[in-house]
Order: structure tokens, then C-alpha cells, then sequence
């Protein structure tokens, strides 16, 4: 429900709410009826409140609007002014029988007492509906003011993360007009400097009137994590200074065109912020140039709060220095431990302090420890977890890429709360996360890979609860932005000794079926170690001929492509895909095999484009392809296989020698593209236009007579009249190209007053 309708639903509550009154008025003089009359009217006040809960939570991000707010307000208020009336009118109907006659009696001579809160309900339901303005459309004004607000966008705190000294103290640099631009907040791995930021980011200072976004960069944003590698490490930043234009409204979508080159989009990002007032979290940050790149920005009041680890990083001078110790943490490791672990501070046991100490008071560890103990008041058994934790910390490899002793005891103890949570953990969900350690966290992982792995292991139901124990153990955090997991980054670098076993688990142990399911996902969604060793089996899948395994290779292609979200990303990908693919088609199509030649089809038209279709399809013609493929098509009634084949014939046509045009002509059914071009089958008519137009390039006017014999241009026609604007648009280019080669028939249905039914533009 929006805002208009949430709106015109409480103005139709208010008004119902006074003939409601009315009612409750009549009912004064019979007491009996009374309750009746006030129930109904409680329940008014409850869908009321429960609305403008709603109407909040959907425009929170626009309340900073003094008008806006003050409206929601009104609402707020006539709640609070009705519910004290309608505890005062429950009271007076819910008297004794006896004092209910003595109460008439008395109204009699002085008036009834519920007619007084009767008349004051009334009161406070005109007072309302006329502050509202009801000569107006009340929907519409206040949509007309939400419309008009830009959106000040706002980082999510961290649940459970208590406002600390810290926080205001660098809330208060922030204020200031003679700090320096960039605050550094530096401290140990698991300290909370990430949460100190989002906390305070949250609730930026006014001054801020762009609002506040974050943007993460992380180890994979680093020269090391290129090997040295220049442009490679240039390519990542431009990546990432490419979701800030979109954060930030500069674009609407990362572009492809460009999106790699460092130089031109940070000439794009000084456009994007002139003279712009936005708290811009640099999150993570792992090399020196990347938060020069921000601070030498100009025209702008933005300020930038840097979250770091790296030395070389707190060495900028022209910075505010923030150091995130052990004694800024303890004051509020308590609550942090006390909201993971749902208990009171009564109920949690006195060796809890024991424990804070023995996590450093960390807030990652604590939270990891807080609710693998949640729900427990036994001491004894806090007193496990902290003899369990310094075992396992004792035990736990220490990161390999850390130099600095005081950072590896660190990373030690944070990893051994991460054992003793999977520990806590049934099987199942601890065997899932140390799966997960080939797939590359530098980017939030769907959720659809994280079930490829649990199918992979050989599980069907129970996913959502499992990776549900996950995210509670604070091992995996489920992003607000589509159905995306991550990790906090000391999580990343514990699976990173991890690796080698997970591997095993999901390239070798696995049946020959389940590798073959698994290896396109780990191809594109895993670490680079991983897809190396993925691209290996794709390769063998294809080219060994076992149909079954060959068909689940190519249908789990697919799917996982079709999981990515980068535009950049899903380039890299196909053409990485199409390259293994490709010179697989001949043989794998020689096989005969309708499931598998379905298979193919779909992958071909998913992953291949124009110049794949040009360096491969050539070689297909004097292998008999045309009929390979068409023979799919006899007897089948699968609209997803009769598009996909349709166009990979049609493509085989556009590369083919005039024998083949003529044979691809013949072997597609038209009769069923006609039917699949029906308005309510949206889903199919992309792949049908690109077959269609393909047709019309190499068939000329013969393909143009064969659609016309199976009245494809009435199938068009009728969607230029009641089709969706896009299909309109497909529709009339394909008319065009259509009517161009051939006249069309006598009884054709295009009526003189169809083109009245386009758009303008589609018109021209």
C-alpha cells in the first residue's frame, strides 16, 4: 500500500469512526448496546494506528520533512486524543447493572456522562478530518509532498550496537567546520570501527543534507589482492566508485560503456558530487590512494569517514585521526552481549564478565559468542564457552597475510569464537558454511549459489532454516538489496584457510553429477583458485559425452549466469562461458540426444553473442546443425525449447549459405510463434522478435511470404493494440521490416484506426 492509499484508507476509518460515534450515541440511551458501540470503535483506533505505522515505515527515508511529518503527526495525534475517551466510555458501560439504572436515572436530571465522551469523540474526529482539508483530496496532497522530496538516503546501523562516547565524539568532528574533510577511524580487526561508522552515519548531522552512503572496498580492492597487477586493481576501484554514482542518484545504473576506465569515472564522480553535502563511508579501505582519490574532490561539502586497518592508510596527514581501542569498546560489550544473547541483565550469569574479557571485549566476537549462548542462564555452561573459546583460539590457524603480532592474537581469538559457534551449530549448517569458503565474498553472493551448494551436498528441503542458523551466529549477514548474503571480512579471511577442504567437499567428493551441477556456479561465483579448477570440469562434462552429466552442466550454466547482477560482471562471464562452450557445439549436437540439444539451445542463446554466433556457427552448416536442431521441434509443445531452438536456427540462417536460409524457413513453426506472440505470453516475445528480425535479414521477401501463409503479421497487429509499450515498439519494427520486403495479403487486418491506438512516438 503507498501513501495515497494509505491515506485515503484513514480518512475513510476517521469518517467511518463518526457515523460510529453517532451510533455510539444513539446506544447511550440503552446502555447494553454501549460496548457493542465502543468495540467497534476501539477496533477503528487500532486499524488507524496500524495504518500510520505503516504510512512511517514506507516513507522513512522522507521524514525529515518538516510538511510530511507534520501530517503523519496529525495522525499520531488523534490517536493519542481518542484513546483516553475511549478508556473513559469502556468505564462507563462497563459499570454494575445496578449502578448502570442508577447512571440513567441521574442522566435524567443531568445529562449522560457518555454523551459528554460521546461529544468529545466527535469533536476530536472533525477536528481531524477538517485540519486535513477535505475539500481536497487527501491521497493526493500527500503524495504531491512525498513525490517532490528528494530521498536523503541513510547507512543501516549495526542491530544491537549500542551508542557509545566514540560515536559522539566522532559525530562531533563531523559538526565541526575546522576539521579536515577525511576522519580515520583505525583499530583492530573485529573492534567495531565498521559499527561505530554505520552508527554514526545512521543519523548523520543536518548539515548533511544529501543524507549519508556507505561504500565498501575490502582486501579484493587492493594491489596485493591484484598481484601488483595496475590496471587490474584499477579496474576494481572503478567498479566500486561506479555503485556510488547509482548510491548516490548520479545514475540509475552502472553503464557498461566506460564503467573500467578510473580516470573517467572519477572525473564522473566530481560531477556527480559539485556542490553536493554528503557523509560518504569509505568502508574497509585497504590502499592509501583510494581515499586521496575522494579527498582531493572539490566543490563539495562532503565529508569522508574511513574505516582502516592498513597503516600505510593512517599515515594521510591531512586527517582527523580516530583510535579505536579496548577501553572505548568496554562500555558497551555488555550490550552488545546482552541484545545476541536475548537475556536481561538479572538473568545473565556473573561469569559473563569472564567472557568479555577473554573476547577482548570485541564486538564481532562477543555478538558470535552472545548467540551461540542464547537463551542460556547456566554458569556452568558459560564457563564451557570461555574454556571452549580459548581452545579453539589456541588451535585456530593463524592468517597467513598478517605480519603484525598483535593483529594475528587478534585474528586467533576471533576465529576461535567462529569454531566454537559452528560447533554449536547442527551438521548440516556447519558443513554448508565451510563449503561456502570457495565462493569469492569480495561481492554479496545470491542466495540461489548458496543453494546450489546445499543442493550440491545433497540436500532438497531445509535451506531456509539453515542458512537461517547461519545469519544467527552472525557467520552470514542477509544485504536489505535483493536475496543477497556477505561477510564480515575476519569471516572471509577464516574461510580463506578453509579452501583446500572445501574444494574437496565440492569437486572431488561429490558424485559425478553433483560436480557437474556445482561447477558452473563455483565458475562464476567463486574464488579465482575455484573457477580454475570449475572451468576444468565444465570442459571435461562437455567433451566426454555422458549426456546426463552434459545436461546438468549446461541447464546449471543457466541458471547461474542468470544470477548475476553487474552488467560488467555478467559480461565477464559469458564470454569466459562462451569460450568453453563453443567449440563443444559440433560434438555435443552430434549425439542425437533431444535433452541434451534443448539443453545447448538454451545455453547458446543465454551466453553467445553476435561475434560467438559469427566464429562458431559457419562450421555447423555442413554437419547437418539445421536438422539436429529442427528435429527438436517435432512433437514439442515446450514454448521455452520451441523459442530457444526457433532462434538458434534463425542464427544459423543469418551465418548460413542460401540452401540453409532456405531450410531454416521451413523447419521453424510459425504456427506456434503466432500463438506465442499473444499478449499474455510477455515472457516469450523478446526471443521471437530476435528470431522474426533475424528472418526478415537473410529470408527477404520468402520469409516475409512464409510468415504472412501463418498470419504473423495479425498476431503483430494485435499487439499494437493491446500490447505493453515495449512490445508495441517490437511489434511496429518488426511490421516495418515486414511490410518493406512484402506486400502484405488482401484480408490483412492492419485498420486504419490501429495506428490511433499507439503511442506518438510509435507512430513516427
Amino acid at each position: 500500500m503507498d501513501v495515497l492509499q494509505a491515506f485515503a484508507a484513514a480518512t475513510q476509518i476517521v469518517s467511518s469512526m463518526v457515523g460510529a460515534v453517532n451510533a455510539l450515541e444513539q446506544a447511550s440511551r440503552n446502555l447494553e448496546e454501549a460496548p457493542k458501540r465502543i468495540h467497534s470503535l476501539e477496533e477503528f483506533v487500532c486499524d488507524l494506528e496500524n495504518l500510520t505505522n505503516r504510512i512511517e515505515q514506507k516513507h522513512f527515508y522522507k521524514l525529515h520533512n518538516p510538511q510530511l511529518d507534520r501530517q503523519l503527526q496529525s495522525l499520531n495525534g488523534l490517536i493519542e486524543r481518542l484513546r483516553p475517551n475511549m478508556r473513559k466510555a469502556r468505564k462507563v458501560v462497563s459499570k454494575s447493572r445496578t449502578k448502570k439504572l442508577a447512571i440513567v436515572v441521574w442522566s435524567s436530571v443531568t445529562g449522560s456522562p457518555l454523551d459528554k465522551i460521546v461529544n468529545s469523540i466527535r469533536d476530536d474526529l472533525n477536528w481531524w478530518l477538517e485540519s486535513q482539508k477535505l475539500t481536497e483530496d487527501v491521497e493526493k496532497v500527500i503524495e504531491s509532498t512525498a513525490r517532490n522530496i528528494p530521498i536523503r538516503p541513510k547507512v543501516k546501523a549495526e542491530q544491537g550496537y549500542p551508542i557509545s562516547s566514540k560515536c559522539k565524539f566522532v559525530r562531533g568532528l563531523l559538526e565541526q567546520e575546522t576539521t579536515h574533510r577525511v576522519i580515520l577511524i583505525v583499530g583492530l580487526s573485529g573492534i567495531g570501527k565498521s559499527c561505530l561508522a554505520r552508527q554514526v552515519a545512521s543519523d548523520p548531522p543536518l548539515k548533511f543534507d544529501g543524507g549519508a552512503v556507505e561504500l565498501g572496498f575490502g582486501q579484493w580492492c587492493s594491489r596485493a589482492a591484484c598481484s601488483g597487477n595496475k590496471d587490474e586493481y584499477h579496474k576494481r576501484l572503478a567498479r566500486r566508485i561506479c555503485k556510488l554514482l547509482v548510491q548516490i542518484g548520479f545514475w540509475k545504473k552502472i553503464k557498461d560503456e566506460n564503467s573500467d576506465d578510473l580516470e573517467n569515472i572519477c572525473c564522473l564522480l566530481q560531477e556527480a558530487l559539485y556542490e553536493k553535502s554528503i557523509l560518504i563511508l569509505l568502508d574497509d579501505v585497504w590502499e592509501q590512494d583510494i581515499v586521496e582519490r575522494f579527498a582531493k574532490l572539490y566543490d563539495n561539502d562532503c565529508k569522508y569517514l574511513v574505516t582502516t586497518r592498513n597503516e600505510s592508510v593512517y599515515e594521510i596527514t591531512e586527517a582527523e585521526k580516530v583510535l579505536l581501542s579496548k577501553d572505548d569498546i568496554k562500555e558497551i560489550s555488555k550490550a552488545v552481549l546482552l541484545y545476541h544473547s536475548l537475556l536481561k541483565d538479572d538473568e545473565i550469569p556473573d561469569v559473563a564478565d569472564n567472557l568479555l574479557e577473554r573476547c577482548g571485549h570485541h564486538p564481532l566476537t562477543v555478538a558470535v559468542m552472545g548467540k551461540a549462548l542464547r537463551k542460556e542462564i547456566r554458569a556452568e555452561k558459560w564457563e564451557k564457552a570461555i574454556s571452549n573459546l580459548s581452545t579453539y583460539a589456541m588451535c585456530a590457524p593463524g592468517p597467513v597475510s598478517y605480519v603484525n603480532e598483535k593483529e594475528a592474537e587478534n585474528a586467533v581469538t576471533i576465529f576461535g569464537s567462529f569454531e566454537f559457534s559452528l560447533n554449536a551449530m547442527p551438521e548440516d549448517s556447519r558443513r554448508l558454511f565451510l563449503a561456502t569458503a570457495v565462493l569469492s565474498w569480495a561481492e554479496p553472493v545470491p542466495e540461489a549459489c548458496l543453494e546450489a551448494v546445499w543442493s550440491a551436498l545433497g540436500h532438497v528441503n531445509m535451506f531456509p532454516l539453515v542458512v537461517c542458523k547461519l545469519v544467527e551466529g552472525s557467520l552470514l549477514k542477509k544485504t536489505d538489496y535483493y536475496h543477497l548474503y556477505q561477510v564480515h571480512d575476519m569471516v572471509s579471511l577464516y574461510l580463506d584457510g578453509k579452501i583446500s577442504d572445501s574444494l574437496k567437499i565440492l569437486l572431488i567428493d561429490l558424485t559425478p553429477e553433483g560436480i557437474a551441477f556445482i561447477s558452473p556456479w563455483l565458475f562464476i561465483f567463486g574464488k579465482e583458485t575455484s573457477q580454475k579448477v570449475a572451468g576444468q570440469r565444465i570442459e571435461f562434462f562437455l567433451g566426454v559425452l555422458e549426456e546426463k552429466q552434459a545436461v546438468i552442466t549446461l541447464e546449471a550454466i543457466t541458471q547461474a549466469i542468470m544470477e548475476i547482477i553487474s552488467i560488467s560482471e555478467f559480461e565477464a562471464s559469458r564470454a569466459s562461458l562462451s569460450r568453453i562452450v563453443g567449440p563443444k557445439i559440433a560434438n555435443l549436437i552430434s549425439t542425437d540426444s533431444r535433452d541434451l540439444i534443448a539443453a545447448l539451445a538454451k545455453a547458446i542463446t543465454i551466453i553467445f553473442s553476435t561475434s560467438d554466433y559469427r566464429d562458431y556457427f559457419p562450421s555447423l552448416e555442413n554437419i547437418g546443425a539445421v536438422d539436429k536442431f529442427a528435429s527438436i521441434l517435432d512433437n514439442c509443445h515446450d514454448p521455452m525449447i520451441q523459442t530457444n531452438v526457433s532462434t538458434i536456427l534463425a542464427k544459423l540462417a543469418e551465418f548460413g549459405s542460401p540452401a540453409t536460409v532456405d531450410k531454416v524457413i521451413q523447419s521453424i513453426p510459425m504456427n506456434r510463434l503466432a500463438d506465442l506472440l499473444s499478449p499474455n505470453a510477455k515472457e516469450w516475445h523478446d526471443s521471437i522478435f530476435t528470431t522474426l528480425m533475424s528472418l526478415t535479414t537473410v529470408g527477404k521477401s520468402k520469409a516475409v511470404e512464409y510468415m504472412f501463409s501463418f498470419e504473423i503479421d495479425k498476431s503483430l497487429i494485435r499487439l499494437l493494440e493491446v500490447g505493453s509499450e515495449v512490445a508495441q515498439h517490437n511489434a511496429i519494427a518488426t511490421l516495418k521490416a515486414i511490410y518493406e520486403l512484402g506486400s502484405p495479403p488482401a484480408n490483412c487486418s492492419l485498420r486504419p484506426g490501429t495506428l490511433n491506438l499507439l503511442p506518438w512516438q510509435a507512430r513516427t
